[in-house]
């Protein structure tokens, strides 16, 4: 028998958070896959965001060796989204999810998608020179800190491990747990 209605991880998750912090929004879950996992409206109906989710398990404790680097770390992801389904998305907001098993702690990038294609091509290359698929690493550190950590440096990664790396393309910090979009909407 084939499930009617089903909903993945991540979509609870963010479905979960946004109940619990914005009382006066609604979250509804389309009935078909259209590139929108999640729509929130407001209490009336009236306005909306539309949200494109993607989740990965925390690879801190099984895929991080380096330990100096694996100790300042709340959790780490990897993603393979596809510059085209980027750049085609329909969502006003991707969020990423990152369920950190050690610290038990989960965090939200929250970007929009062009803002996030301009970054990714930045840190893989674009116009043919990067692959279609692009392999993102997101990750938080225990300061709250973000960046995408794919192919850095060893010497980048002991100065994310102090707090002194700076890449404006990498840092993604400022859509981490971001959640003004659905702020605005509660009014």
């Amino acid at each position: 028998m084939k499930p009617l209605f089903t909903i993945h991880a991540g979509e609870f998750l963010v479905g979960c958070e946004i109940e619990r912090k914005f009382r006066h929004v609604n979250v509804w879950v389309p009935a078909k896959d259209t590139g929108v996992d999640l729509l929130v409206t407001s209490k009336n109906n009236k306005t909306a965001v539309s949200l494109q989710v993607k989740f990965s398990r925390d690879y801190v404790v099984t895929h991080e060796r380096d330990e100096k680097f694996r100790k300042v770390l709340r959790s780490s992801g990897w993603w393979t989204p596809t510059r085209q389904q980027i750049g085609k998305s329909s969502a006003d907001y991707w969020i990423f999810v990152l369920l950190g098993f050690a610290n038990r702690s989960t965090d939200f990038i929250i970007i929009e998608p062009d803002e996030l294609q301009r970054r990714l091509d930045v840190v893989h290359g674009k116009d043919g020179k990067g692959p279609e698929k692009i392999q993102s690493y997101l990750s938080v550190t225990k300061k709250g800190m973000c960046w995408e950590t794919r192919n850095v440096t060893p010497s980048d990664r002991l100065l994310i491990a102090e707090g002194k790396f700076e890449n404006k393309a990498r840092n993604f910090t400022q859509y981490l747990n971001n959640w003004e979009p659905i702020r605005a909407l509660s009014g």
